[in-house]
């Protein structure tokens, strides 16, 4: 039982990328500042998991998230 695969680009930045990101690599794929990162996974904008003290951004969640801002824009 095979899933159908996405056509990735070659120049896709989330190509590669673990299931769990930490939120500072996140904030550098994004563009913006770490601090910024953590205020927004602090206020739910951003999808995140906790493992035990550790945040972590979801990859697959943050590529949905960007696509669905751009089409919002």
């Amino acid at each position: 039982m095979n899933t159908p695969q996405r056509e990735v680009p070659a120049d896709d930045p989330f190509a590669g990328l673990p299931l769990l990101i930490p939120v500072p690599q996140a904030a550098q794929l994004l563009g913006i500042s770490r601090a910024a990162a953590y205020r927004f996974a602090r206020a739910g904008e951003l999808p995140t998991k906790r493992l035990g003290r550790r945040v972590y951004v979801v990859s697959a969640k943050l590529r949905e998230f960007i696509e669905t801002e751009d089409e919002a824009a």
